[in-house]
């Protein structure tokens, strides 16, 4: 189980190093709200590839190490601890020659995706907007975390619900 406490130790350390973070998952869902309405298993957390060297340094000071997942990638991975803590780790690209986009995997994405802005336990971060957490919990079978967070979502920021989610949703 991921902790805000946990998850702020870890934001701040990366903080300290320099690096710019953006929670994505269920911590940047109530990252945006300003509170915390669900348990976490992990903290989605997304850096610029150049600050991974880094980053994933300090994750093994702090005793993670790699978990490799059917879904891990070269840009997508998953570091644990001896604990069970979790950091999902999302690597992006940011080129010089396209200000305007971020790249993660094969997909390019607007850079205003990541205009959001939140907190986890008072400590203020960077996060996706409502509307891309809302794009990013699209295209797969939804788990009841992932219901929660896209109806916590359309409640608060007034947002449609997904055609995908408008069956599992119930007022």
């Amino acid at each position: 189980m991921m902790t805000e406490k946990i998850a702020v130790d870890l934001l701040k350390a990366a903080e300290s190093l320099g690096i710019t973070v953006w929670i994505g998952g269920g911590f940047g869902v109530d990252a945006l709200i300003g509170k915390e309405t669900r348990p976490h298993d992990d903290i989605d957390v997304y850096i610029d590839i150049k600050n991974a060297d880094s980053f994933i340094n300090m994750l093994k000071t702090k005793g993670y190490n790699e978990v490799e997942m059917e879904y891990t990638t070269l840009s997508h991975m998953v570091w644990q601890d001896s604990k069970g803590h979790i950091v999902d780790l999302h690597l992006m690209e940011f080129k010089e020659e396209d200000p305007d986009s971020l790249y993660f995997q094969e997909w390019t994405f607007p850079i205003s995706l990541l205009d959001g802005n939140g907190t986890i336990g008072g400590f203020p971060i960077n996060c996706f907007t409502a509307e891309a957490q809302l794009l990013f919990h699209q295209g797969y079978e939804p788990l009841e975390k992932d219901i929660h967070n896209v109806k916590v979502l359309c409640k608060t920021f007034g947002l449609e619900v997904p055609e995908d989610y408008a069956r599992l949703i119930s007022e």
